[in-house]
């Protein structure tokens, strides 16, 4: 079985060609109300906002390199909400004092006949998995507290089997290139989650796909 994608963003939006900023951590099960009850005094929305969703990760293998990534997702919890497709560029590794992973980010809103179109377009579906959770937000930044289950019976998302004792702790923001400033906003805003959870710039080499 492949390891899910490294990052997990639920279905909210459809910001189209802008720069992810990214700082990634996880908190083990019996902590998650004490994170949840500190973002819930950090953050704007008091109570956050609940998802359920399904992704799936399709690849397209060139003649050389390494094959190019689409994910597909959509929310469980509303059924007849659009589709989302999204693609993220490799992380950029100009500058090493940046608090957060930067990389390109293409979100587009699709319908649900998505999965036929990519498999016709020479896609093959890798991988499948269900994410479940909460999203929380201060300005820009958007916290997401998710848990991961990977599908057993392909296409079946009522049989599923949790990864891990632990929650996927993502802060980020959308952005158009060259704000790096938002960084140090997400620093200072990690900071405050100490020693709940410890959210780092993941280092780009240590990726999986």
């Amino acid at each position: 079985m492949e390891a899910p994608p490294v990052t997990v963003m639920p279905v909210t939006g459809g910001t189209i060609n802008m720069m992810e900023y990214l700082l990634q951590g996880s908190v083990l099960d019996q902590a998650l109300e004490s994170l949840l009850h500190r973002l819930r005094g950090l953050c704007d929305n008091m109570e956050p906002e609940s998802f359920t969703d399904h992704e799936l990760v399709y690849l397209l293998k060139g003649q050389q390199g390494n094959p190019f990534i689409l994910r597909a997702r959509r929310s469980l919890s509303h059924p007849t909400a659009p589709w989302h497709l999204r693609y993220l560029g490799q992380p950029e590794v100009g500058d090493k004092s940046r608090h957060a992973l930067v990389r390109n980010c293409v979100d587009v809103a699709a319908s649900h006949s998505l999965p036929e179109f990519l498999n016709e377009m020479g896609f093959r579906m890798d991988h499948e998995f269900v994410s479940n959770g909460h999203i929380f937000r201060k300005g820009a930044m958007k916290v997401v507290v998710s848990k991961l289950s990977r599908i057993l019976v392909p296409g079946n998302t009522d049989n599923t089997e949790r990864l891990s004792l632990s929650y996927l702790v993502e802060l980020s923001v959308l952005a158009p290139a060259g704000q790096d400033t938002v960084s140090e906003d997400m620093r200072s805003f990690a900071e405050q989650l100490k020693p709940l959870v410890h959210l780092e710039k993941i280092d780009p080499s240590k990726q999986r796909h």
